[in-house]
């Protein structure tokens, strides 16, 4: 087995501007998957959170006999797994909230939820101050 990897540089610029379907985001995954394509990859496999918005182009990009593998529902059901252990989870028909927050700029991330999850709501800013500590405003 060969693995093949590439950061997709400026990919996720585009993505945080809502360009998921324009000629430049094209021309930033193609440079990614065109070299990979000539050496017959079979499987993509997305190594971040934002490239899921980009799969409908990555699919048309790699065609019908490439798989794409969007990690992030196994990362959710982990997450719900963790969530049970720990007594935290929601019960269905309570109510629940969704919080939204960004290590980016929360203003823009805000204008973006509607186009990128369909969503309305407040984004904080979140960040990192160490391995165990989140500060957010």
């Amino acid at each position: 087995m060969e693995l093949f990897q590439h950061t997709c540089p400026g990919l996720v610029g585009q993505i945080e501007k809502g360009e998921l379907d324009t000629a430049e985001t094209r021309a930033i995954l193609e440079d990614a998957l065109l070299p990979m394509l000539e050496k017959n990859i079979d499987t993509v496999v997305l190594g971040c959170t934002h490239y899921p918005f980009v799969i409908p182009l990555i699919e048309e990009i790699v065609g019908k006999n490439v798989r794409v593998i969007d990690p992030a529902p196994a990362v959710a059901r982990q997450v719900e797994r963790l969530l049970e252990a720990k007594g935290l989870r929601n019960r269905a028909g309570g109510d629940g909230q969704v919080s939204f927050y960004t290590s980016g700029q929360a203003a823009a991330f805000e204008s973006m939820l509607s186009k990128l999850l369909g969503e309305k709501g407040n984004v904080s800013a979140a960040l990192w101050e160490s391995d165990l500590s989140i500060v957010v405003s």
